[in-house]
């Protein structure tokens, strides 16, 4: 009997290539789109997804579902990004999308339907260590493509159950392949914003979705003197630039801290916004089930980011310190640490300060 897949389809090219390569595959398969958001502000675009995910489960003849999943949506991505934000950090919510929305309550899901296992059109490919009995993540063959660091939170049981058979091809290869499929959606351009903040207006969504009018408070430098006030402190993150409407005789000023205990946000130039050493917690590793002491590998701690080569040292059940070889700018709580063996992902964790002692 053929294991059935379901396909989370997005309405966009990548992820209806992917249920394209697999039905050539062979695979019985079954579309899904998730609805996700249902705000008025986006309810356009995500009719129109569902739409393109519908059309093109159409062309490949596959029966297409549609899931409501907004209330877990709104628990497990959207309110941990506000609660984020209020404490000063800045998260990362498609990685919280992807552990708990797209290979958590779909996988729960697929369960219940009776399909083994959940199909994405990430670009990222996976591989099984026979030696150490796990299962490994590693880059796209094509790095300028490659989301590795966006699934680094996934576990072993979610990686077991994951398909993501677009980790060998370009982006144009998969266009190619789409267009040459009839799929309507072959050109249709890439989504750049956080789907449930369409505009890029992190403070205004912020005020709205909470209801709160976030005060105030004193731009100081980093001895303390003031410098001016800020809108709020869920309008910035650490290294920012733009939007600050201060000046300084020393030059540029950037956001080195956001510390909403006394609702201050700390100012400073760009020299001061480099350091080595981080603290992180929610590790998860997929490589090994423990790191036995310092252990040399490279990592990156945002998405669009060379990695960098550091020591990594695992301090607890689910903490790490690491210490990247050169100084590095704006190391930013609440973003992830993800950290590589070569194209395989060892882990991820959350990152909670910058430590440059």
């Amino acid at each position: 009997m053929t294991e059935a897949i379901a396909v989370a389809m997005s309405g966009g090219v990548d992820s209806s290539a992917a249920a394209l390569l697999l039905q050539r595959e062979g695979y019985s398969l079954a579309g899904v789109t998730l609805r996700l958001t249902g705000g008025s502000a986006h309810s356009c675009r995500a009719r129109d997804d569902v739409e393109d995910a519908r059309e093109a489960a159409r062309r490949l003849g596959l029966p297409h579902h549609v899931f409501d999943f907004t209330s877990v949506f709104e628990t497990e991505v959207v309110e941990p990004f506000v609660r984020c934000y209020e404490r000063g950090e800045t998260p990362n919510p498609c990685i919280d999308c992807n552990r708990r929305v797209k290979f958590g309550a779909l996988l729960q899901r697929a369960d219940e339907l009776g399909w083994g296992r959940v199909a994405t059109g990430h670009y990222a490919r996976l591989d099984y260590d026979t030696g150490s009995g796990r299962w490994l993540l590693k880059k796209a063959a094509h790095l300028d493509k490659d989301q590795s660091y966006v699934l680094s939170s996934l576990t072993q049981e979610q990686l077991s159950r994951a398909l993501f058979p677009l980790g060998t091809f370009s982006k144009s290869e998969v266009r190619t392949l789409a267009q040459e499929a009839g799929l309507a959606n072959a050109r249709k351009g890439d989504s750049q914003d956080i789907c449930f903040i369409p505009d890029g207006d992190y403070g205004a969504f912020l005020r709205q979705y909470t209801g709160r009018d976030y005060p105030s408070g004193p731009f100081l430098d980093e001895e303390g003197a003031l410098l001016g006030r800020h809108t709020g402190i869920v309008g910035y993150t650490v290294g920012q630039r733009r939007g600050l409407g201060v000046s300084s005789s020393r030059g540029r000023l950037y956001v080195k801290e956001v510390r909403p205990e006394d609702n201050t946000v700390v100012l400073s130039g760009n020299d001061s916004l480099f350091g080595s050493t981080l603290i992180a917690n929610r590790l998860n590793l997929i490589a090994c089930s423990r790191l036995d002491g310092p252990v040399r590998l490279r990592a990156r701690i945002r998405y669009r980011m060379a990695e960098q080569p550091c020591t990594v040292e695992q301090t607890g059940e689910d903490t790490i310190r690491l210490t990247f070889d050169q100084p590095q700018r704006a190391i930013t709580p609440g973003q992830t640490a993800a950290f590589y063996d070569g194209d395989t992902v060892v882990g991820s964790a959350v990152i909670c300060r910058a430590d440059q002692h």
